[in-house]
């Protein structure tokens, strides 16, 4: 299929400079974790320490297996070997846990390549935007899976116990990691228009902002309340895993990683709403968000009822005017992003004599090839 790519389609050396900057911020990241989790251990609180390296060992095992994956699949499926890994280096490095780490050079390297030459063909630029999606949704996956759950423990320390940790990047990287994963998504793919950049990107990372921040202040109220609250908060996953199941999502290749997807999906519709079959949204979202704003609000009231002195605390009126305030305003960006600022229309036009679905292979018509790309989360 022909396609026109835009001027701003092209990988830019601004966005070569992104990748390098999410490499030393992964790096940072890591080492950030495992100097906490040492901090907690020096300070004896041990389970506080455990439970951070636990969200970092489950995070980083379940990225490197997808890592892995995509390499074998895009090595025997779509004939892609530009990477010069054997099999056994593809599994040494990624028990070695560096999976991620060399998606990052790996990428930087052929990027580097393609904007120093004069050049580059279009099928290389929209390959470059595959390889930076796989990378961005790896970090999202390891974001809900370890960074979020992460920040969940540590507000409740700071509310529970008055240890103080700087987190307020936390947030922002967090709500970041959802709008670069649909920025390069949207690019990944020749039919769909892109994100714009500017006021559209800005608004989007409100919304995802101020609708994820009093998510996880509500979920730690709720643990404040009671540790056996985490046994309801395992019920609502169970719940968005189902609903993958219900969608019968067709992700992977393999049905493990197909069911292990489906739980990371649970994961992530626990704190946020992602499409995850790329149909039309609007009444999953709505039902999605009444029952996220109920239990918003239930953690504060449940909180007051059961616990009363809590009313006395620094925290609790400050807390609440922010989960009501913010998640209004997040549902506010919401709106707006969906009814004047989404992209609703393809940006890139197949030529006229094509048939819609069909792929033009030596002048003859098929069944066009669907690539990982088309089935990612769609949010």
């Amino acid at each position: 299929i022909s396609y026109t790519l835009k001027s701003e389609s092209r990988f830019t050396w601004f966005r070569w400079l992104c990748t390098v900057f999410g490499l030393l911020f992964y790096l940072a990241d890591i080492g950030s974790d495992f100097l906490l989790s040492v901090q907690y251990f020096k300070s004896g609180h041990v389970t506080w320490a455990a439970l951070t390296l636990v969200f970092v060992l489950v995070g980083s095992l379940c990225i490197q297996i997808f890592s892995y994956a995509w390499f074998k699949d895009d090595k025997e499926n779509y004939e892609e070997d530009d990477k010069g890994l054997s099999t056994c280096h593809l599994i040494s490095i990624h028990v070695l846990q560096i999976g991620i780490f060399t998606r990052y050079v790996h990428l930087l390297k052929r990027s580097f390549k393609a904007l120093r030459s004069e050049d580059t063909q279009e099928e290389e630029q929209f390959h470059l935007f595959g390889l930076a999606t796989d990378l961005s949704m790896l970090r999202m996956f390891e974001m809900f899976l370890e960074s979020v759950p992460q920040l969940v423990l540590q507000v409740y320390i700071i509310l529970e116990h008055n240890h103080h940790i700087s987190m307020a990047m936390s947030f922002l990287t967090i709500a970041w990691a959802t709008v670069d994963y649909r920025r390069c998504f949207r690019r990944s793919l020749p039919n769909l228009k892109e994100m714009p950049s500017g006021i559209p990107t800005a608004v989007y990372l409100s919304y995802k902002i101020f609708t994820i921040t009093p998510r996880i202040l509500s979920l730690t109220l709720f643990i404040m309340l009671s540790t056996f609250s985490t046994v309801a908060m395992a019920c609502i996953w169970l719940v968005g895993t189902v609903w993958a199941f219900v969608e019968d999502t067709d992700f992977c290749t393999s049905r493990v990683l197909e069911y292990l997807y489906r739980t990371i999906v649970g994961v992530i519709l626990l704190f946020t709403f992602f499409n995850i079959k790329g149909e039309n949204a609007k009444v999953h979202m709505t039902v999605y968000y009444i029952f996220s704003v109920g239990q918003n609000l239930a953690a504060p009231i449940l909180l007051f009822l059961l616990k009363p002195e809590s009313e006395g605390t620094d925290y609790f009126l400050p807390i609440i005017f922010f989960i009501l305030v913010s998640h209004s305003m997040g549902l506010g960006f919401l709106g707006l992003y969906y009814s004047l600022l989404h992209p609703h229309q393809p940006c890139r036009e197949k030529i006229a004599d094509e048939i819609d679905g069909m792929d033009q292979v030596d002048g003859m018509n098929h069944e066009p090839k669907t690539t990982r790309f088309e089935r990612f989360l769609r949010i």
